[in-house]
């Protein structure tokens, strides 16, 4: 079964001043038609969302950051799993390029009905290509024109997860693909500000070391430098549906958010080349 998700752009895109990016590839809610229908009702519902980001980083476009967003669901495509499928961890339950089931093992689809290769290809060619070509583009312009860029990849995810991790995540898991994927000192920085935060956790490299794309975009020899942030969602707003963000709490933790992109922001501006 052929379906290009085509009935909505890939993606969006604010093009900032600085040289930092801000990439959330799992916030996107839009499933195409043709795929709902193949779906299960509470996948339908897509629970598996980064929800909320954008309004959490609100304060980046004020920060002259640029900012790409996702706009389908990971269920029809995962933004942040390597173009052919392949483990980002050996010997660990992960989800697909085109995922078959949920978080919490339920299948997606109905009997029959999960993608075959000729669509996986269809979904990677409409929304993957485009998302991660816009992606190295922009990271390009701002090592061109600043001589560093810095990548900020920002998720979210349920605190409690069996499938995938023991026990209660750390609030804040900042992830440098065991620090080959930025500076060494701006990791500890980042880290450093994250264990300041008032009654939350942090790890630096812990459980989610960074997904593929601070892997294939870190590149701190090139003066490109990619962070990946998996935070907790019960931070901000309600792990259960109707999944609300919640302003009272998602105001105790932004402020440390926000300090730590100032962080990587500080960082890029004084490597700058103007």
């Amino acid at each position: 079964m052929n379906v290009v998700p085509s009935d909505c752009p890939p993606f969006t895109f604010h093009r900032g001043t600085a040289p930092l990016l801000v990439s959330m590839p799992h916030v996107g809610t839009h499933v195409p038609d043709a795929i709902a229908r193949r779906l299960n009702p509470e996948a339908r519902s897509v629970p598996d969302t980064d929800w909320h980001l954008e309004r959490l980083y609100g304060f980046a476009k004020s920060m002259g950051a640029s900012v790409l967003v996702a706009t389908h669901s990971r269920y029809v495509i995962d933004l942040n799993r390597p173009p052919d499928d392949s483990s980002l961890y050996p010997g660990q339950s992960v989800t697909a390029l085109c995922p078959v089931d949920a978080f919490d093992s339920t299948p997606l689809y109905g009997g029959g009905l999960v993608p075959d290769a000729a669509e996986v290809a269809a979904r990677r060619e409409a929304l993957w290509e485009p998302y991660h070509a816009q992606l190295r583009e922009e990271l390009n312009r701002m090592r061109a024109t600043h001589g560093v860029a810095v990548l900020w990849d920002a998720h979210s995810i349920r605190a409690v997860l069996p499938r995938f991790f023991d026990g209660t995540l750390p609030d804040l898991n900042l992830g440098t693909a065991g620090g080959t994927s930025c500076d060494a000192a701006l990791a500890q920085e980042l880290f450093a500000i994250a264990e300041t935060a008032p009654d939350h956790t942090a790890v630096l490299n812990g459980r989610f070391k960074g997904g593929y794309i601070t892997r294939r975009y870190g590149e701190p020899a090139r003066n490109i430098h990619a962070v990946q942030l998996e935070m907790t969602q019960c931070s901000y707003m309600q792990e259960a549906p109707p999944f609300n963000y919640l302003p009272e709490r998602a105001g105790r933790i932004q402020p440390t958010l926000q300090r730590m992109v100032e962080a990587a922001l500080r960082f890029a501006q004084q490597r700058s080349l103007r």
